[in-house]
C-alpha cells in the first residue's frame, strides 16, 4: 500500500490510500501514480449533462463510448463496440462487446447502450450536437443495437466518439434517468456527484475545487499500454502555484502552463514542454437578439443587431498584439470559426477583417455610435490559456473606439451555465471540433436555436435563414466534395454577417516531468490508457 502525502495547497486535506491489487509474477505490481493539474475544475460527473473539453476528458478515464479515436491516427476505432456496418443508409448496426462490466459488476449490455444514447437525446442534455439526426435507437439482441437516423449521415461515427455508456440499473436506482439540467441550480441527481462506469479508472473520491482521485479498474476488459495506477488531479487556478508545483515535484504534468512561464520550463533539465495546435478556436458572440441590452446606456434598440458595430468591434482587436504580448506566440490568428484540422476549412474563410482603428470608428460613426456605448462583457477567468488577460486586452482596444465594456469574469463552473442562460451581451467562448468536421461548430453555433442540437450553444442567438439552409443540407450531405463546398460557405457566410468574431487556434503547451510519457493531442486531452511514470 502507498501513500501519497498531500501537496501543501490542500493542508488538512488527506489523500486515500489505495490498495493496488494485481500480481505480476510473484511480486506485487508497484504503484505508479499520476499527480496532474489544470486551471479548470468540471461541473459535473453526469456524462450528458454539460459539454466541454475538460469535463469530457476527464469522464473518459471512467465512462467508455462505443467508439474512440486513435490517440496517435485519430481515427475511429472500436471501444465498447466491436464492429458496425450500414443495414440500410439510415441504419447502422453495432455490435457490442461481451464479457464488459460496469465497476459494480453488473454487466454492459444492448439495454445501457439503448439507454445511454437516448439519454443523450433528452430535452434536458448538453450533447444534442452528437446525436443531430439521430432518431431512434432499437435493440436487436443482448450485444447488438441498430442506430435508426433520419437520413445519411457521414459523420455518425465521429459524433459518437462522444456518447458515453450509463448502467441504465444503476441511473435507475439513483434518480438519475435524465441528465442533471445544470441551468437549473436547484435540481440535483445522484450522477451529478457520483460515476460508475466501465472505463480503465474508477472514481474515487472528488472534492469539488480541491482534487479527483481515480483507482484502476482491476477488472476493465482492455489493455492498459500504460502502468499508472491511480490518478489524483488538482485543479489550481493560480498560474504562478500551478508552475510551483511542477517545479518542487508535487504535481507531474501541468496541461496549461502561462505562456510567461513556458522559457523557464523548456530550460529546466528535469521538464520537458510538448506542444502542438488544438482543434479549438477561441471567439466572441454577441447578443444578436434583445431588443435592448441589459446594462448599456443605449436605450430602445441593440446596437449588437448591426452589422456595422459587429464588424468595428471585430476591427478594433489588434489580434497580432494578442498573440505577441498576451499569448506570447501560443496561438494562431484565424478569421475562421474552426481550426485547419477540421473539413470545409480553407485559406479563404481563414481571412479576418483587417486591423483598424479608423475603419471601425467609421463604422460606428456610420451605424449612429460615434461616441461608442456602454455594454456588458463576460469571459472565463480559468478555462481558455490566458482567457482573462485576452478580454483585457480587448477591453482597451475597445476603448479606443468608443466602446465601453464592462467586464466580468467568472470561473467556468459558473460561466458555462450563466450564458447559456443568455445572461451575457458579448461572451467568450472556445470550440473544439470532436468530430473534425465543419458541421459540429455551423449547427451549434450558427444554427437558429431549435431542437436536436439545433444552436446548442448559439447563446448571441444569431439567425439567418440563408445559414440555416446550408446546415440542414450538410446534416444528410453524403457526396463530400459537395459537403465541403456546404461547409466552406457556411464558414463564409459565418465571416460576411459576423455571427462570431473569431480570435484564433489555440497552441497547446503540455508541461511534465521527463519521467512521464504522454502522448499529446490535438483535443487537448489526457489518453490515460497510455501514460508512462518511468
Amino acid at each position: 500500500m502507498k501513500k501519497i502525502a498531500p501537496p501543501h495547497w490542500l493542508s488538512g486535506v488527506l489523500t486515500t490510500s489505495l490498495v493496488l491489487a494485481g500480481l505480476a509474477g510473484a511480486g506485487m505490481v508497484q504503484a505508479k501514480t499520476f499527480k496532474w493539474t489544470s486551471a479548470g475544475e468540471i461541473s459535473t460527473w453526469d456524462i450528458h449533462s454539460q459539454n466541454n473539453a475538460l469535463q469530457n476528458g476527464l469522464h473518459a478515464a471512467v465512462y467508455e463510448s462505443l467508439v474512440y479515436y486513435n490517440s496517435r491516427t485519430f481515427k475511429v476505432e472500436p471501444l465498447l463496440a466491436t464492429s458496425w456496418s450500414l443495414v440500410t443508409p439510415s441504419q447502422m448496426r453495432m455490435s457490442l462487446r461481451k464479457g464488459v462490466k460496469f465497476h459494480d459488476g453488473s454487466d454492459f449490455t444492448a439495454d445501457d447502450a439503448v439507454y445511454s444514447l437516448t439519454r443523450a437525446m433528452s430535452k434536458t442534455s448538453n450533447f444534442t450536437p452528437y446525436v443531430t439526426g439521430f432518431d431512434r435507437i432499437v435493440k436487436v439482441d443482448s450485444h447488438t443495437i441498430d442506430i435508426f437516423t433520419k437520413g445519411p449521415n457521414p459523420v455518425l461515427l465521429r459524433q459518437m466518439t462522444e456518447l458515453r455508456m450509463m448502467s441504465k440499473a444503476w441511473a435507475e436506482k439513483n434518480n438519475s434517468v435524465e441528465p442533471k439540467d445544470l441551468k437549473n441550480v436547484a435540481q440535483e441527481t445522484f450522477a451529478n456527484r457520483n460515476a460508475m462506469g466501465t472505463g480503465p479508472f474508477v472514481l474515487k473520491q472528488w472534492v469539488p475545487d480541491q482534487r479527483m482521485v481515480f483507482a484502476k479498474n482491476p477488472s476493465w476488459w482492455g489493455k492498459m499500454e500504460g502502468n499508472v495506477t491511480e490518478i489524483i488531479y488538482t485543479p489550481i487556478r493560480s498560474e504562478a502555484t500551478r508552475i510551483a508545483a511542477l517545479l518542487t515535484g508535487e504535481v507531474d504534468l501541468v496541461l496549461d502552463p502561462s505562456p510567461s512561464d513556458l522559457t523557464r520550463l523548456r530550460n529546466s533539465p528535469n521538464l520537458t514542454v510538448v506542444d502542438g495546435a488544438e482543434n479549438r478556436t477561441i471567439f466572441l458572440g454577441m447578443d444578436q437578439h434583445r431588443d435592448e441590452l441589459p446594462g448599456s446606456n443605449v436605450k430602445g434598440k441593440n446596437p449588437l443587431k448591426d452589422l456595422k458595430v459587429r464588424k468595428a468591434l471585430y476591427q478594433a482587436i489588434d489580434i497580432n498584439t494578442i498573440q505577441r504580448v498576451t499569448m506570447r506566440g501560443l496561438s494562431q490568428p484565424t478569421g475562421a470559426l474552426v481550426a485547419s484540422q477540421v473539413d470545409g476549412w480553407t485559406e479563404g474563410v481563414n481571412k479576418r477583417f483587417p486591423f483598424s482603428v479608423d475603419e471601425a470608428k467609421s463604422l460606428m460613426n456610420q451605424a449612429g455610435y460615434p461616441n461608442g456605448f456602454e455594454v456588458d462583457f463576460a469571459c472565463p477567468n480559468n478555462r481558455y490559456i490566458n482567457d482573462e488577460e485576452i478580454c483585457q486586452a480587448i477591453t482597451a482596444m475597445w476603448a479606443k473606439i468608443g466602446v465601453k465594456a464592462k467586464l466580468r469574469t467568472l470561473p467556468l463552473v459558473t460561466y458555462f451555465p450563466m450564458i447559456q442562460r443568455n445572461e451575457a451581451s458579448i461572451y467568450m467562448l472556445g470550440w473544439g471540433v470532436p468530430t473534425f468536421d465543419a458541421l459540429y461548430s455551423l449547427q451549434s453555433l450558427t444554427r437558429t436555436v431549435g431542437t436536436g442540437g439545433d444552436g446548442n450553444y448559439n447563446v448571441g442567438r444569431y439567425t439567418n435563414q440563408r445559414m440555416d439552409y446550408i446546415v440542414d443540407r450538410i446534416k444528410t450531405e453524403i457526396d463530400f466534395p459537395v459537403r465541403n463546398r456546404l461547409m466552406t460557405e457556411g464558414l463564409q457566410l459565418s465571416n460576411d454577417t459576423v455571427s462570431h468574431i473569431p480570435l484564433h487556434n489555440q497552441i497547446i503547451p503540455w508541461a511534465m516531468k521527463k519521467n512521464i510519457e504522454v502522448v499529446h493531442r490535438a483535443d487537448n486531452r489526457l489518453d490515460w490508457r497510455l501514460i508512462k511514470v518511468n
